[in-house]
C-alpha cells in the first residue's frame, strides 16, 4: 500500500493509542513508519508489531533511546524518514507526527490539500531574532555554545557548563550555508526537500554540528528546509500549543468543539484516556463537509486567555498554587471598596445612614481590637469569615482580600480609626481599588466624653495622634495608588455635606439624587475646652485643625440637606 502522503510516527508511551492511530493513517492509504523509543520494553514492542501485522503499509525503523532536547530525536526522525522514502517511491509529502497526534479531519482532505500545494513545505521556521517563545534565555546561543549535558537529567552540569562558556567567551562557528531557524517539531515536508537533506554532501559535517545544539529537533529541519526548499510556508499543519514553560497543552474530551473550530488537520497532544476525542475524530465523517483552510487563529484567543489566567490569575484572588510575590500580584483586591477613617467618631449611627443613602454593604470597624464588626453585627460573613479578632490578626491582608473577593458584586464599606489594627495601612494605600476618606483628629471626640483620669486621657490622645500621623504619612507618600481624601476635623466641619457628596457619588454613581437626610452629628459643645485642656497639659493636638470659635450647630431637620455646589 502506498500513497502521496507518508507518515513518520514517533512513539514512546501509550502504544495502544499509537497502534490505533497508525491503523487509521494506513486505512486512508498512507504508508507509516513507526519509531519506538529504545527504552520501551521489548514485550510492548512485540505486542504492537503483532497488532499491526495485518497492515502491510506499516513498518518499524531503527530504534534510538530518545531524550528531550538531544540529538537522539533528530536521529530517530532521520532514520524513519529515510526508510519511508526508500520503501515507498510514490510518497510526495512526509508528515511527522507522534503517537499522540490525533487527525481532526478526514485524511483524504489532508491529502487533497497537499496535492493542491504539491511543491510546498509546511514547517514553522523563524529566525532566532524573531522568536519570542523560547524558554531558558537561549536563542542564538543554542547554536553558538555546546550542550553535551542533558538539561533534564543533568541540570547542574548543564547550567555550569553554559555559564563557563559565557564567562570565557567561547563560541562555536555556525557551518557555512546554514542560517539558524527555530520552529515547531511537527512538520510536513516534500520528498524533494527531505532527499536534499538526507543526500547533502556535507551532511556528516552538519550533523556533527547539530549534535551539540540545544533542542535540535526544533532547529535542524527548520534550518535545513530554508536551505533546500523552493517554496516554504512557515506554519505547521499540526495544531500544537505550548504554555509559558514550554510544555505542550494536553487536549481532553471536553475540547471536542474547540478542536473542531480550529479546522486543523492534526492536533498535538491528546490525552491517551480521551476516549470521546478518539471515537469522534477517528470515526468516518457522516457527510462531506466544506473544505476549509486550517485556521488555528480561531482558537488562539482562548489559549491566550488560558495562559493569562494561569500566569496572572484573577484580580484579587489568592490561591495556594499561585501565591504572588509581593507587589507582583494581579490586583490586590477584586473590586472597589471604601474606607471611612474617623467618621463614626463624628457622626451618630453613621453606618446605618450610609447604608440607607448608598445601598452599599456598610460594615463597622473591621479591624477593631476586640472583634470584627461585620454589617448587621453578624458573627460570620461570606466565605465563613469569622468575627474573631484572633483569626483576623493572623493574616489581616488575607482577611481583607477574602472579604472583598467573597462579596464581589456588592460595594464593601467599612470604618477605620487609629484604635484599629494598622497592619493593612500600606496595603490599602497602594491598592487602586481603595477609596480612603479621612477626618484627622476626630479621635478626640470620644475622648472628651471619657470620665477618667485626665492624665490617662492625655496619654491615650498622644498615642492615637502618633498612630494617625504614621497613617497619614503613608497616605501622602509617592507610592499611593488609592483614591485618598483627607480633611482635618476643623476643615470638615466648615462644610460637611460638601465633603461628603463626592464620596457618596463614587460609592453609588447611579444615584443622581442628593441625599434626603443628613447624618446626625454628635454634640461638640465641649470639644474646644477639651482640646485646650490637652494643650495645657503639654499635649498638642495638631491633627484636629482650626476649629470655629462657636461650636457647630446640628443641621436643621429638613427634607434636603444644604449642599454647596
Amino acid at each position: 500500500m502506498s500513497g502521496p502522503l507518508g507518515i513518520v510516527m514517533l512513539c514512546h508511551t501509550a502504544l495502544g493509542r499509537a497502534t490505533e492511530l497508525a491503523r487509521h493513517w494506513a486505512a486512508a492509504g498512507c504508508p507509516v513508519v513507526i519509531h519506538v523509543d529504545q527504552r520501551v520494553p521489548r514485550d510492548d514492542i512485540e505486542a504492537m508489531r503483532r497488532a499491526l501485522a495485518d497492515c502491510p503499509g506499516i513498518g518499524f525503523s531503527e530504534r534510538y533511546a530518545c531524550e528531550w532536547g538531544t540529538w537522539s530525536l533528530v536521529a530517530a526522525t532521520l532514520a524513519a524518514t529515510q526508510q519511508l522514502l526508500a520503501d515507498h517511491a510514490d510518497v510526495r509529502h512526509v508528515c511527522l507526527v507522534s503517537g499522540m497526534c490525533l487527525p481532526l479531519r478526514p485524511v483524504a482532505e489532508l491529502v487533497a490539500y497537499l496535492e493542491e500545494h504539491s511543491g510546498t513545505d509546511f514547517i514553522e521556521s523563524v529566525t532566532t531574532a524573531d522568536v519570542g517563545w523560547t524558554v531558558g534565555g537561549l536563542n542564538i546561543e543554542r547554536f553558538t555554545l555546546r550542550f553535551p549535558f542533558s538539561w533534564r537529567t543533568r541540570r547542574r552540569l548543564f547550567d555550569r557548563y553554559v555559564a563557563l562558556q559565557r564567562r570565557i567567551g567561547w563560541r562555536r562557528r555556525i557551518p557555512h550555508g546554514i542560517e539558524p531557524h527555530l520552529g515547531s517539531q511537527w512538520w510536513c515536508l516534500t520528498r524533494k526537500t527531505l532527499e536534499s537533506i538526507l543526500n547533502a554532501p556535507d551532511r556528516s559535517r552538519i550533523e556533527r554540528y547539530f549534535r551539540r545544539v540545544w533542542i535540535p529537533d526544533e532547529s535542524y529541519f527548520q534550518s535545513l528546509a530554508r536551505r533546500y526548499s523552493t517554496r516554504l510556508e512557515s506554519r505547521s499543519l499540526t495544531l500544537s500549543k505550548f504554555d509559558p514553560q514550554g510544555r505542550p497543552f494536553v487536549f481532553y474530551d471536553d475540547h471536542i468543539e474547540l478542536l473542531r473550530r480550529s479546522d486543523c488537520f492534526v492536533a498535538r497532544k491528546v490525552w491517551p484516556g480521551a476516549d470521546r476525542l478518539f471515537a469522534t475524530f477517528l470515526a468516518p465523517p457522516p457527510w462531506p463537509g466544506a473544505r476549509l483552510l486550517p485556521n488555528p487563529g480561531r482558537i488562539d484567543r482562548l489559549f491566550s486567555r488560558a495562559v493569562e489566567r494561569r500566569l496572572r490569575g484573577r484580580a484579587g484572588l489568592y490561591m495556594q498554587s499561585r501565591f504572588p510575590r509581593l507587589d507582583h500580584e494581579n490586583g490586590k483586591t477584586s473590586t472597589p471598596y471604601s474606607v471611612f477613617h474617623g467618621f463614626t467618631d463624628l457622626f451618630e449611627d453613621f453606618e446605618a445612614w450610609l447604608c440607607r443613602t448608598t445601598g452599599a454593604r456598610v460594615h463597622g470597624h473591621l479591624f477593631a481590637p476586640d472583634r470584627v464588626d461585620f454589617a448587621g453585627g453578624e458573627r460570620f460573613f461570606h466565605g465563613a469569615l469569622s468575627d474573631s479578632a484572633l483569626l483576623r490578626d493572623h493574616n489581616p491582608r488575607a482577611f481583607l482580600t477574602n472579604l472583598i473577593w467573597n462579596a464581589r458584586g456588592d460595594r464593601q464599606v467599612f470604618q477605620f480609626s487609629p484604635r484599629d489594627n494598622q497592619a493593612c495601612n500600606w496595603f490599602m494605600a497602594t491598592d487602586p481599588n481603595a477609596q480612603i476618606s479621612v477626618i484627622t483628629g476626630s479621635w478626640a471626640i470620644p475622648l472628651m466624653a471619657r470620665d477618667a483620669d485626665f492624665a490617662a486621657t492625655r496619654a491615650e490622645a498622644a498615642r492615637l495622634q502618633r498612630i494617625e500621623t504614621a497613617h497619614l504619612a503613608i497616605l501622602r507618600s509617592m507610592y499611593v495608588k488609592a483614591q485618598v481624601r483627607i480633611w482635618s476635623l476643623g476643615e470638615f466641619l466648615e462644610s460637611p455635606m460638601e465633603a461628603l457628596q463626592p464620596i457618596l457619588h463614587d460609592i453609588a454613581p447611579r444615584q443622581r439624587r442628593s441625599p434626603t437626610e443628613v447624618p446626625r452629628m454628635l454634640p461638640l459643645d465641649t470639644l474646644g475646652r477639651f482640646l485646650q485642656n490637652l494643650r495645657n497639659q503639654g499635649m498638642q493636638p495638631t491633627l484636629v485643625g482650626d476649629l470655629p470659635d462657636t461650636p457647630p450647630q446640628p443641621w436643621p431637620d429638613q427634607g434636603r440637606p444644604y449642599l454647596v455646589r
